[in-house]
C-alpha cells in the first residue's frame, strides 16, 4: 500500500462522500472541504444501475443504501402514447439477493452517504475551498479559502464540473460546455403501478418516471434551450408543461397537475472531460471535476461512486502514489470516456432530430459495458 497518512477531499457530493468511506475503512484520515455553507443537495431523484449497486456492495454499505431507495430490475422504454416498445435487460451485478437497478432521492443518498462517511471519522468543514496548493514529492501544502492552512498527503478534487481543484492543475483549459439542452425534474406521488424506470424517448427529447419509494416518483424531461436562457420561478411551470405537450398516457396526466415552481428543478445540461491524465504529482481529479456528462444514460453518478473506489483500490494495491494514479487512469479513462460519449451523443440525436437516432441501442451498449469489472 501507498504510504498514506492524510488526505484532502474537496467536495462533498456523491464521489467526495464515497472516496471518504473507502478511504476511512483502509486507516487513512480524511478531511472533506465543502464550498456550501449549509450542506444540502436539491430535492429530487436519481436512476442508479447494476453498476452502481454493485459499487454500494464494494463500498460496504449497500444494505444502508437500499433501505433509502426504490429497488426495480427491467427498465422499459414507452412510446410518447403509454405503449410499450421494449423492456431493457436488467442485471443483478451486486449478487442475486440485490436488485438490478433502483430509483432513490437526492436528498436521501446524501443522507446515507453523509452518515457513513461521519460514522467513520472523517471529518467535514462547511464553506470551504482550496485557494492554493504547493506540493513537493512527500504532500501538498493546502491554503483553503478561509486562510487556513494544512499539510496532506494527498488532494483529491471532488468538485464537480466547476471544480477549483481542476482550475488550480490545469488552468483555463477544461471548461464546461452548455450542449444546448436542459433537464427538467418533478417529482409526485407513486401510483402502486409505477414500479420500474419508464422511459419515453421521442426525436425531441426524452421523459421518463422513476420510482424513489413506497409513496414517491420523479418525472424527468430534457428539451432544446438554444442560448441558454434564464426563466423566472413564475415562469417554470408553464414552460415544462409546454416541453411535455407531446406526450400522452401517465405523463400527460401528470403535465395537467404542474403548477408549483418550487416542485421544479431546471438545469442546463454542461459537459466536459479532461483528456489528459486527470492528476498531477499529488492531486487528483475524480467524478464530474475529471468527466461532467449528460444525463441521458443515467450514469453520471455511477461513475463518480466508481472512480472512488477504484481509487480507494488502487492506493491499497499499489506501493507508491505515482504507481497508484496512474493505474486508476489506465482503469477509468477508456470506460469513462466511452459512456460520456455515448450519452452526449444522444442528446445530439435529440437536438437535430436524426433519424438515426437509437436511445434503445445505445441503453443496451452501455448496460453491457457497465456491467463489464471496474
Amino acid at each position: 500500500m501507498a504510504s498514506i497518512g492524510k488526505v484532502l477531499i474537496v467536495g462533498g457530493g456523491i464521489s467526495g462522500l464515497c472516496l471518504a468511506i473507502a478511504l476511512r475503512d483502509r486507516g487513512i484520515a480524511v478531511d472533506i472541504a465543502e464550498i456550501k455553507t449549509e450542506w444540502t443537495v436539491y430535492g429530487v431523484g436519481i436512476i442508479q444501475q447494476s453498476n452502481v449497486v454493485r459499487a454500494m456492495a464494494d463500498l460496504g454499505i449497500v444494505d444502508s443504501y437500499l433501505a433509502a431507495a426504490f429497488p426495480f430490475d427491467q427498465p422499459c422504454i414507452y412510446a410518447p402514447d403509454g405503449s410499450l416498445i421494449a423492456k431493457l435487460p436488467g442485471l443483478r451485478l451486486a449478487g442475486p439477493n440485490y436488485p438490478a437497478n433502483l430509483g432513490v432521492s437526492r436528498l436521501a443518498l446524501h443522507q446515507v452517504l453523509t452518515e457513513e462517511a461521519r460514522a467513520r471519522g472523517a471529518t467535514v468543514r462547511l464553506g470551504l475551498t482550496v485557494k492554493a496548493l504547493a506540493q513537493d514529492e512527500d504532500g501538498v501544502d493546502v491554503t483553503l479559502s478561509d486562510g487556513s492552512a494544512g499539510r496532506y498527503d494527498l488532494v483529491i478534487g471532488a468538485d464537480g464540473v466547476y471544480s477549483r481543484v481542476r482550475m488550480l492543475l490545469f488552468g483555463y483549459r477544461y471548461t464546461p460546455r452548455y450542449t444546448g439542452q436542459a433537464v427538467w425534474r418533478h417529482n409526485f406521488p407513486r401510483p402502486k403501478e409505477m414500479d420500474h424506470l419508464c422511459a419515453y424517448p421521442t426525436p425531441n427529447g426524452n421523459a421518463g418516471l422513476c420510482p424513489l419509494s413506497d409513496d414517491l416518483m420523479y418525472m424527468f424531461v430534457t428539451s432544446a434551450e438554444p442560448g441558454n436562457p434564464h426563466y423566472g420561478d413564475e415562469e417554470l411551470p408553464r414552460v415544462m408543461r409546454d416541453r411535455l405537450k407531446g406526450y400522452g398516457g401517465i405523463i400527460g396526466e401528470l403535465r395537467e397537475t404542474i403548477h408549483d415552481p418550487k416542485e421544479i428543478v431546471y438545469r442546463p445540461m454542461e459537459v466536459l472531460f479532461v483528456e489528459e491524465p486527470w492528476y498531477k504529482g499529488r492531486v487528483i481529479l475524480i467524478g464530474d471535476a475529471a468527466h461532467a456528462t449528460t444525463p441521458h444514460l443515467a450514469q453520471g453518478a455511477g461513475l463518480a461512486i466508481e472512480d472512488a473506489i477504484v481509487l480507494a483500490n488502487e492506493l491499497e494495491l499499489k506501493p507508491t502514489v505515482g504507481t497508484a494514479f496512474q493505474g486508476f487512469h489506465e482503469r477509468r479513462f477508456d470506460r469513462c470516456k466511452t459512456i460520456c460519449d455515448g450519452s452526449i451523443q444522444v442528446g445530439e440525436w435529440e437536438l437535430s432530430h436524426s433519424p438515426e437516432a437509437d436511445h434503445k441501442g445505445m441503453l443496451v451498449k452501455m448496460i453491457t459495458l457497465a456491467a463489464q469489472p471496474i
